[in-house]
């Protein structure tokens, strides 16, 4: 995988970008990314610092806000090798499982989809009602991969720094990229 295209929505959980971010660059992968208003919300409340500056301390090389429509990942024609929303919120799920291409994220999110590439939700809300479910339905259907963010503890973490590499770990399975960020079970 040569370029990865990184959605960041606004549900609780940026940490997961800015680390998935580092990650894939330290492994000489481009990192694009697209974030939207409430991303940059949550990351000043959470992380003290607004999402686009958190994303390209990371690595991130491009930096879209989502409402950037004429940014490149508009258009099919400049689809990533694959592209990870995280933290994805339901809204931006509902968006991707029911087409609504309504901005940047969601917009390149389906493009993806459509080109037949890797698309991984990274879901961070709780819990999941029915519609939610329905959402999370299509959207696999269509052929997204559902990753939640819900790390283990047969690792025996010791820090948050710890859960959150779980979880970034399982994305990089994802996306067949190896590394050590978890002691693997067994």
């Amino acid at each position: 995988m040569k370029l990865l295209l990184l959605g960041v929505s606004g549900a609780s959980g940026v940490v997961y970008a800015v680390r998935l971010a580092e990650e894939l660059t330290a492994r000489g992968v481009r990192v694009d990314a697209v974030y939207t208003p409430n991303a940059d919300r949550v990351a000043r409340h959470e992380l003290g610092a607004g999402v686009e500056e958190l994303l390209r301390r990371s690595g991130a090389v491009a930096v879209y806000s989502s409402e950037q429509i004429d940014a490149p990942y508009a258009s099919s024609s400049r689809t990533p090798d694959a592209m990870v929303v995280a933290p994805c919120s339901l809204r931006t799920l509902a968006a991707i499982a029911h087409g609504l291409a309504d901005n940047l994220l969601t917009r390149a999110a389906i493009n993806t989809l459509r080109m037949g590439r890797r698309l991984v939700l990274v879901l961070r809300e709780t819990p999941i009602g029915v519609v939610e479910a329905r959402n999370i339905l299509l959207a696999a259907e269509a052929g997204a991969v559902i990753l939640p963010a819900c790390p283990a503890f047969y690792h025996k973490p010791r820090s948050v720094g710890d859960l959150v590499d779980y979880v970034v770990g399982k994305i990089l399975d994802v996306l067949g990229v190896e590394h050590n960020l978890y002691r693997r079970w067994g």
